[in-house]
């Protein structure tokens, strides 16, 4: 996974097929048909585009074997399929699953989401992802250590399956707003000093949003590192010393959009799935550079939540 990232999202992938559409409509197909998982999302979009019904295929890839995985039967022979899965991996599952359809009579074209340089076979419809790791919204989860580290183990025969989507959820949170209060930055212009020492004595929030949940690997800051042995000492003092601590470089860009540039960065090499903002607008600013990370706007003062999602809608118009 050292390649970059191709971050494809819901709304991407729905564009795209539906640019498909004339050339998808022109092929007459009579069922879309979607490899159990991944190429279940794109077979329904696929379906929803052309007008037609909806089926699946269930793949081992341990044993290789292909079976029908929809109450209704296998189209009759002759008939013309779509067989959709989000990637063309450098394994079988593709070339497996069409021969299987092909066994049974089937014309198979195929679509996946994507495919890249090591892809076995290239599918009649796919984005072109060479040179990156495309990663799915279903698979968010799939650049985590603890994935990884699974996904190795079950490679080498070694464990049997992976654990539930959820069970990798990881999270990464903001510092300020989240665990403590907030100082107003005109303090810090009036008196930078006094207002460190200030935000040095301040207690945790008697409510955090940290508190039930299973995985939080890392504190990500605004705060520049010359402040980072102070920063530590007050995690350490109040329980959170257990904690990474990402700082931002002496010398970056202090601006509110520079620094959710940083995060996003951050929580990208981190390997977290979920990122927790106190800044509502640097929230949303995450959010569009990570798309595919879950970003948690919480509101401190209400003790709430809210999911946030963003996209540019011109790109000229961008904060500076």
């Amino acid at each position: 996974m050292d390649r970059p990232i191709l971050t494809l999202t819901y709304d991407q992938l729905d564009q795209w097929i539906e640019s498909l559409q004339p050339r998808l409509l022109a092929e007459g197909f009579s069922v879309s048909i979607g490899i159990l998982r991944g190429g279940a999302p794109l077979a329904l979009m696929a379906s929803h585009a052309i007008g037609a019904p909806v089926a699946f295929l269930a793949y081992d890839r341990r044993t290789r074997n292909v079976s029908w995985n929809s109450p209704a039967p296998l189209p009759a022979p002759g008939t013309k399929v779509l067989l959709c899965e989000d990637i063309a991996g450098r394994g079988y599952t593709l070339v497996d699953c069409i021969a299987f359809l092909e066994r049974c009579g089937l014309v198979v074209r195929t679509l996946t989401g994507a495919f890249d340089d090591i892809s076995r076979i290239r599918p009649d419809y796919a984005i072109d992802a060479s040179g990156f790791f495309a990663l799915f919204p279903w698979e968010r989860q799939a650049h985590t250590e603890r994935y990884r580290e699974d996904w190795l183990k079950v490679e080498a025969g070694a464990a049997e399956g992976m654990r539930d989507d959820h069970e990798y959820a990881t999270y990464a949170i903001d510092l300020d707003g989240i665990l403590l209060p907030d100082i107003p930055l005109a303090r810090y212009d009036e008196d930078l000093a006094g207002a460190l020492r200030e935000r040095d004595a301040l207690l945790p929030f008697e409510i955090v949003p940290t508190a039930d949940l299973p995985n939080v690997k890392v504190v990500i800051t605004g705060r520049p590192g010359i402040d980072r042995k102070r920063t530590q000492h007050w995690l350490d003092q109040h329980g959170y010393g257990h904690l990474d601590l990402i700082m931002r470089a002496e010398g970056d860009d202090e601006t509110p959009v520079a620094a959710a540039a940083h995060k996003a960065r951050a929580a990208r090499r981190a390997g977290v799935t979920h990122f927790i903002e106190s800044d509502a607008l640097q929230a949303l600013w995450i959010a569009r550079d990570a798309p595919l990370l879950r970003v948690i706007w919480w509101d401190a003062d209400r003790q709430a939540g809210m999911l946030v999602n963003a996209a540019s809608w011109r790109e000229t118009a961008r904060p500076a």
